[in-house]
């Protein structure tokens, strides 16, 4: 029960992220008038725009928002956790195990996918939001500050939210 718990914790994750993430990339090409079509990549989805329409910095702003949405929605999850964790948690008389995984999955994919990303991962596979949010400011000060994000992160997911969790699945 535990594996298939974690399993959909994770695909709900995946999905959340995608939601939040691609669906930020479609509300702002909707506002500009840009948006081409959506296109199933694998197990992706990506927003396609009629680029030749864009000036630099609507393409960059594009592309910021899909990581300011996660960003936001990560710290939502923050902010909500020690709510979630008991409603939900083993001793609730609500108990759910797999909304509480859910939850806790979604917090690291949304505080730690996207500034991942853009501080390090985007050199790998031809940069994706980072061609675009290069166009806002200088491509080295993108990665730091989301190096710097993704480091801040890191310390919230492992002093808040690792222990918030660890009590409340036990």
């Amino acid at each position: 029960m535990k594996r298939t718990r974690q399993y959909i914790g994770i695909l709900v994750a995946l999905a959340v992220y995608y939601v939040v993430h691609e669906g930020a990339h479609l509300i702002c090409a909707l506002s500009m008038g840009v948006f081409r079509k959506i296109r199933f990549m694998g197990i992706g989805i990506q927003i396609d725009i009629f680029r030749e329409t864009m000036s630099d910095a609507q393409l960059g702003w594009f592309c910021m928002v899909g990581a300011m949405a996660t960003f936001f929605a990560a710290w939502a999850m923050v902010l909500l956790s020690k709510h979630l964790c008991v409603r939900f948690g083993a001793k609730s008389k609500t108990h759910h195990p797999i909304l509480l995984a859910s939850c806790w999955y979604t917090s690291i994919v949304l505080l730690i996918l996207d500034p991942l990303y853009l501080s390090v991962l985007y050199r790998l596979v031809g940069g994706g939001d980072m061609n675009g949010i290069k166009l806002l400011m200088p491509e080295t000060a993108a990665a730091i500050l989301f190096g710097t994000i993704l480091l801040a992160h890191g310390v919230v997911l492992y002093k808040v939210l690792l222990p918030r969790y660890k009590k409340a699945f036990s």
